[in-house]
């Protein structure tokens, strides 16, 4: 099974890694999972995102690790999409901040003849705090990337 995912994956936290936990799951022992790495006008300039080399170098150090480097394809995408729309993809794992671009996905597929894709939807990952692990939330030191609340001075 050929499943996709995208992000921006600057710090890359526990709720990333449950969302690529998941695609590599879904796509069974000798599928492959697209990982979309958002570069160009995508990102979010007040992010302070790092550099897209960087970014993958901690995506494919992670991957390693689980055991999942083989079975990955990680590319820039310049928009939301990516590949998703015109390629043979047969899932797509996403966060509930997502979903509203994984079915603009599905129809512009249905629209060109496509089937399309399962959507799985993995539920946001909270901090010890009940609220979502988020990049911006690290970057701002309210939590690690683990989602344990950091003690502020």
């Amino acid at each position: 099974m050929r499943v996709c995912i995208g992000g921006t994956f600057s710090i890359l936290h526990n709720g990333h890694k449950v969302i690529i936990d998941k695609a590599f799951e879904t796509s069974g022992k000798t599928g492959s999972v697209f990982i979309g790495l958002t570069s160009g006008d995508v990102i979010n300039k007040k992010e302070n995102v790092k550099s897209l080399e960087e970014r993958k170098k901690k995506l494919k150090q992670y991957l390693s690790k689980r055991g999942f480097l083989d079975r990955a394809i990680i590319k820039p995408i310049l928009d939301k999409y990516g590949p998703s729309i015109d390629d043979e993809f047969d899932a797509i794992v996403i966060s509930p901040e997502t979903k509203k671009t994984a079915e603009d996905i599905n129809h512009k597929r249905l629209m060109k003849g496509k089937k399309p894709l399962k959507i799985i939807e993995i539920p946001f990952l909270v901090a010890d705090d009940g609220l979502p692990i988020s990049s911006s939330r690290i970057q701002n030191k309210e939590i690690d990337v683990n989602g344990r609340i950091l003690k502020k001075d």
